[in-house]
């Protein structure tokens, strides 16, 4: 492709960008839930919310990290933002725990023992539901009492022996969410102990890491979903380098990783995923660049042409849109038809088109204020390029 080729082809992408924000912005205030304060939304247009009002809450702290990644949070006043921080904090308990109401023990299932199920589902539920809280009020400060254990050493060398790399992915959630609760202790005045704690974590990161690929699990050279599931929590656990401006072990072979897979459209946590581990490559490597820019052009392409009519995004292609959508960890809760726009998948879906817009043209304003990322590592954290502890 000639330099006016490109230049032609990027503008083009560039007002496909625009136009399915308005659009996706537009579908948001549909999933509007009626008789409560604005923002609070339907996780799609799909849900009851008389008859399942916790889902409410997955679907507003979704819908608001969104708003927040596409600028739209400026144009509200202080009120609308206070008001909606209300009702997500109406949901933590005193110890700052964010539960989804209905869920209960016999509904819910992450691993064997119902310890270790709510805590999958606490850590993930309260690092976003705190996201949303802080893209909206930033001031307000996070309720970690939950977290302090983890500050002892014995407590987290227990914890850490307990990780089950034979499923990478959900390990991933567990170490990134834990990592976000650290980092808030230390901004609290617990810095001598978060950081002795993320210096276990990265100890135990270090002992651990296949060098083959640079990603943690088990299984990784004898089977593809294996490796592809180990990917996917490596991208958590790499927010811990990312956030700390760490040199990264092995960067490379998770590039090529990544190269190796097709730019076409999987689901939205795989996509996402995939996008994540290039920018930040992209940034802190001058490895592979030209190749990581051709393979985000081509998934971008992708990506705007899933934009349902509605203006949102599913989770899967139509082709492949089988089945139920569950939330994360509530097995015997809420379910609703795979494919369908819903907020969860369309805010993973912006975070790849917004992630790879800022890396193939980093002074392009897609709009005013341009993309903001989440401040706590989990997925939507992108580090700024010139924060990386690997860049050559």
């Amino acid at each position: 492709m000639s330099p006016l080729e490109r230049s032609t082809a990027d503008l083009a992408l560039q007002s496909g960008i625009v136009s399915a924000r308005r659009r996706s912005l537009h579908w948001l205030s549909s999933l509007k839930a009626p008789g409560l304060p604005l923002g609070v939304s339907r996780i799609s247009a799909a849900q009851d919310p008389l008859r399942w009002p916790g889902m409410l809450l997955p679907g507003t702290y979704n819908a608001v990290i969104l708003r927040d990644l596409l600028g739209d949070l400026t144009g509200w006043t202080e009120e609308q933002r206070q008001s909606l921080a209300n009702w997500l904090e109406s949901h933590r308990r005193a110890d700052g725990i964010f539960r989804i109401p209905g869920m209960s023990d016999d509904a819910v299932y992450k691993k064997p023992l119902l310890r270790d199920t709510w805590e999958y589902i606490d850590f993930h539920v309260s690092n976003y539901s705190q996201g949303a809280v802080q893209a909206l009020c930033p001031e307000r400060p996070a309720v970690l009492a939950f977290a302090r254990p983890f500050l002892d050493p014995t407590h987290l060398k227990a914890w850490l022996s307990e990780r089950d790399l034979r499923d990478p992915w959900q390990e991933g959630n567990n170490i990134v969410n834990l990592g976000s609760f650290l980092l808030g202790l230390s901004e609290q005045g617990d810095k001598a102990s978060a950081q002795q704690a993320l210096e276990l974590l990265f100890a135990w990161h270090d002992r651990l890491q296949e060098p083959s690929t640079g990603f943690w699990g088990v299984g990784q050279a004898h089977d593809e979903t294996a490796l592809l599931h180990a990917m996917a929590g490596s991208m958590h656990n790499y927010h811990l380098w990312y956030v700390t401006g760490r040199r990264l072990n092995y960067q490379e072979r998770a590039i090529d990783y990544a190269l190796s897979r097709p730019a076409t459209i999987h689901s939205a946590c795989i996509d996402v995923d995939l996008v994540d581990l290039l920018i930040h490559g992209h940034a802190c490597l001058n490895y592979r660049r030209t190749e990581i820019e051709a393979w985000l052009r081509q998934l971008l392409v992708a990506l705007l042409a899933l934009q349902a009519e509605d203006g949102g995004f599913p989770d899967e292609p139509a082709q492949a849109s089988q089945g139920v959508r569950k939330q994360d960890g509530w097995v015997g809760g809420y379910a609703e038809p795979q494919g369908l726009s819903n907020t969860f998948s369309t805010w993973f879906r912006w975070i790849a088109i917004a992630m790879t817009a800022r890396c193939l043209w980093p002074h392009w304003q897609a709009f005013e204020g341009n993309w903001r990322f989440r401040r706590m590592i989990g997925i939507g954290y992108a580090m700024a390029p010139s924060s990386c502890g690997s860049s050559e």
